[in-house]
C-alpha cells in the first residue's frame, strides 16, 4: 500500500470530491471505489458550508486539501495556511497555475511555495509535470511526494508522456510518485500503475461518468489490476513473433 509522509493509506486510487451531481453520488462513489485518500479545495468548502463538510468527514477518508485555482505564491501559501487551519491537516496538495488554458503549473513558483510551506510544517504534494529537473528541484525545496500529470486538469486524454512518467521513477525509484490530472478510463489508471506509480488521483472521469459510482469501481479494479501487473515484473516487449510452444516435442514429416 502506498506510504506518504510516514502515512500508509489502504488504496492506490486518490479520488477528488468536485463536479458530482450531488452528494449522495459522491458518497456512493467514494464507497464503491474503495479510495482512502479525499481531495478537498477550500474554495469548494467555503461554498457548500456545513453539510458538505459533515458528508466529507462521513467517508471516512484522510483528507488532502488543496489549493486549486491559485496563480502566485502568495495566494497558494495563504490558502494552504487556511486549509490547515479549517481541516486539520499539515498535508497540502500544492497547485500553482501557470497558463488558464492549459492549467499547466507555474514550476517557478510551485517550487518556491514548495520551500516556503515545507518550512512552515506542511507535508506537500505538488502537482508537477514530468520534467526531471522541475522533480529534482522540488524534492530539494522539501518536498517528499511528487504528483507529476498524465495530461491537462479535466482532459481525459491519459497519459501523454509515458516515456517521461517512465523516466521520472526509474530516475527517483523511492519517492513516492502520484500521476495526477488528464485520467480518463480505468486504462490510464492501469498503465500509471503498471509503470510503477504508488496511486493514481483523479476526479473528473469519475464526478461526470453517468454512473459514478460504477466507473469509480472500475477505476478501483484497474488500480489493483496495474500494480499486480508491475509487482508480477511483466516480460518485455518484442519486435518479432516469438512461438509459446517449444519446438522440442514437435512431429517432422519426411
Amino acid at each position: 500500500m502506498p506510504v506518504f509522509y510516514g502515512t500508509e493509506v489502504s488504496s492506490a486510487l486518490m479520488l477528488g470530491t468536485a463536479g458530482y451531481p450531488s452528494p449522495a453520488i459522491l458518497a456512493a462513489a467514494f464507497r464503491a471505489s474503495g479510495a482512502a485518500v479525499a481531495t478537498v479545495s477550500l474554495r469548494r468548502e467555503q461554498g457548500a458550508g456545513q453539510d458538505f463538510w459533515a458528508l466529507i468527514r462521513g467517508l471516512g477518508v484522510t483528507l488532502l486539501p488543496n489549493t486549486a485555482g491559485c496563480h502566485s505564491v502568495k495566494e497558494a501559501v495563504t490558502t494552504a495556511h487556511m486549509a490547515r487551519d479549517l481541516f486539520g491537516t499539515s498535508w497540502i496538495k500544492l497547485e500553482v497555475i501557470g497558463d488558464a488554458d492549459t492549467l499547466h503549473p507555474d514550476v517557478f513558483a510551485l517550487t518556491e511555495a514548495t520551500r516556503i510551506l515545507t518550512g512552515d510544517g506542511f507535508q506537500v504534494f505538488p502537482y508537477c509535470t514530468e520534467d526531471l529537473s522541475v522533480c529534482g528541484r522540488l524534492l530539494e525545496a522539501g518536498a517528499g511526494v511528487l504528483m507529476p500529470w498524465g495530461a491537462p486538469i479535466g482532459s481525459g486524454l491519459g497519459l501523454n508522456n509515458r516515456w517521461g512518467l517512465r523516466a521520472l521513477r526509474a530516475q527517483f525509484p523511492d519517492v513516492p510518485l502520484v500521476v495526477d490530472a488528464g485520467i480518463g478510463l480505468p486504462s490510464h489508471v492501469a498503465q500509471a500503475m503498471e509503470l510503477g506509480f504508488d496511486a493514481v488521483l483523479l476526479n473528473t472521469a469519475v464526478a461526470q461518468a453517468g454512473d459514478p459510482a460504477l466507473m469509480a469501481r472500475a477505476m478501483a479494479l484497474a488500480a489493483e489490476a496495474g500494480a499486480a501487473a508491475f509487482r508480477a515484473d511483466p516480460m518485455a516487449p518484442r519486435d518479432m513473433a516469438h512461438p509459446s510452444t517449444p519446438v522440442l516435442g514437435k512431429a517432422f514429416l519426411a
